[in-house]
């Protein structure tokens, strides 16, 4: 049985998709293999912290909207530091395997 995610790990997930190009909920969805009511809270907490955009793409004349997804600098910076300190913690562990 897998463990849990948890939200820190679900919202660097969500970062990360949006970074490769993914910019709509749906796709953004099924790249972290959430549902939506899920993902909805996740992408409107990050909206609100600055750590992506909420874009809206629709043109007038169509009726559905069209909110895409794009990562900010802040977010950017929050995937490049939570990967650093991964791979710190990796490298303890693998220097207290070899000691």
């Amino acid at each position: 049985m897998t463990r849990r995610r948890t939200k820190l790990e679900i919202y660097l997930e969500v970062l990360r998709i949006i970074k490769s190009g993914t910019c709509k909920p749906t796709r953004i969805m099924y790249g972290a293999n959430l549902s939506w009511k899920p993902l909805q809270e996740s992408l409107n907490s990050m909206v609100a912290q600055g750590l992506v955009l909420e874009i809206d793409s629709s043109d007038n004349r169509d009726k559905r909207t069209n909110i895409i997804y794009e990562i900010t600098q802040k977010g950017e910076n929050v995937i490049r530091y939570f990967s650093r300190a991964k791979d710190l913690f990796q490298l303890e562990e693998i220097a207290k395997i070899a000691s």
